[in-house]
């Protein structure tokens, strides 16, 4: 993936929440994403830009990407 489609898709996915998941999907995205953004080398804030969300938001990914060692996602998300 390029970090204009991991951005698109953080986009979505945080756009695109339901009230009071948008942290949650920012996690998410981390825990889906973790091993295409490790292989790839992005760093984590630009990948916030490129979502045009905040820079901050580079934290939260760095969580999800730390939890996808010890969960996996539903079939459904």
């Amino acid at each position: 993936m390029t970090i204009n489609e991991l951005g698109s898709t953080l986009n979505d996915m945080y756009h695109n929440a339901s009230k009071g998941e948008a942290v949650a999907m920012i996690h998410l995205f981390g825990i889906k994403y973790a091993s295409e953004i490790k292989q790839c080398g992005f760093n984590k804030k630009e990948i916030a830009k490129a979502a045009n969300v905040p820079e901050s938001f580079a934290t939260e990914i760095s969580k999800g990407m730390k939890l996808s060692q010890f969960v996996t996602i539903k079939d459904n998300i």
